[in-house]
């Protein structure tokens, strides 16, 4: 088992907040975070001021801002927008495609207490999302 969460600790470049830029949608979003958050507000002024914004952390606290008209169908759409940011950010940076392609068939966790859904809650019973699509990208799922 490959835990990872922090950005400056093995493995922290699988996480959403690492300093990895990528390309979609003909914009250059600075981390993987950046590209989830905005997807919440696609198509609104919002998606942009998130892109726009100093550091992940705040993009973070942006998304998650309900004062902010959360698209309709996020619940449905919200583990594809994920996906095509992890795709992107592993085909545009060889170093984490190898590292990732190095973890063989180790299972992946995202552990933090910060997270009951995209990690594992920290206590292991989360639904931790965010390993389980880094694996399936790894496995060619």
């Amino acid at each position: 088992m490959i835990r990872f969460y922090e950005t400056d600790k093995p493995y922290g470049c699988f996480s959403n907040f690492a300093k990895y830029p990528i390309l979609l949608k003909g914009k250059e979003w600075a981390t993987t975070e950046y590209y989830f958050q905005a997807q919440k507000f696609a198509g609104t002024e919002h998606e942009e001021e998130i892109r726009l914004a100093s550091t992940p952390m705040i993009a973070a606290r942006m998304g998650r801002e309900r004062n902010r008209p959360l698209r309709p169908d996020w619940e449905e759409c919200k583990l594809q927008v994920m996906r095509e940011a992890l795709v992107a950010k592993v085909e545009q940076h060889p170093v984490i495609k190898s590292t990732l392609l190095s973890t063989g068939d180790c299972t992946l966790v995202e552990h933090t207490s910060n997270d009951a859904y995209w990690g594992d809650g920290g206590d292991g019973k989360g639904g931790n999302m965010l390993g389980k699509l880094l694996m399936e990208i790894r496995d060619g799922r």
